[in-house]
């Protein structure tokens, strides 16, 4: 056979390294996302692209491989490697002011992902509103320990209200790329 041939046919990997990959992809994703931050001068929490990588993962992924890949993602950050927000990491940066958002990234791949299998995420405006969802668990988490530091009063205006708009925009954009993911998992 030729070396063209070898190239044309597609290769079959054991499931447990296909699974293995999709989940280092994940965290590399979610890395990269990390680091396209822009710090607002109102707010302790910057803006990210880590919520559109979060809600797209459990929606590709599903609930249990999406919400396990996020938490590989926080571990990864506990060990030292740079993959939080701005190239920071260790157990001091989940217990600052953005530590709930990165705790709320759990459960909002989880219930993307699940409502995701429940084929939510097949018709645009059930879809658009699993993410708004997932988008407003991640608040909720966030908002409430971002409070122990800056006080509830200002809990809204800090760490959700500059971010609704942008969210918005990143789910929009996340309508488009989301079957992009479901052919790189093999989901149709």
């Amino acid at each position: 056979m030729t070396f063209a041939g070898v190239i044309g046919e597609k290769i079959k990997y054991p499931k447990a390294f296909f699974e293995i990959s999709l989940l280092i992809t994940g965290t590399l994703i979610l890395a990269v996302s990390a680091q396209i931050n822009v710090r607002t001068p109102i707010s302790p929490v910057p803006f990210t692209f880590q919520t559109m990588a979060v809600l797209l993962l459990g929606a590709a992924l599903g609930s249990k491989r999406g919400a396990f890949c996020i938490a590989l993602y926080i571990f990864e950050g506990l060990t030292g490697l740079p993959v939080f927000a701005g190239g920071l990491s260790g157990f001091a940066h989940i217990m600052g002011p953005t530590g709930g958002y990165l705790l709320g990234f759990i459960f909002a791949a989880y219930a993307v992902g699940y409502f995701s299998e429940k084929k939510f995420d097949r018709n645009i405006f059930k879809f658009f509103f699993l993410l708004m969802s997932g988008n407003f668990i991640v608040y909720f988490f966030g908002m409430m320990w971002l409070g122990v530091f800056t006080g509830y009063n200002k809990v809204f205006a800090l760490g959700a209200a500059p971010f609704i708009l942008p969210d918005l925009l990143k789910t929009v954009l996340s309508a488009f790329i989301l079957p992009l993911a479901w052919r790189i998992v093999g989901r149709r």
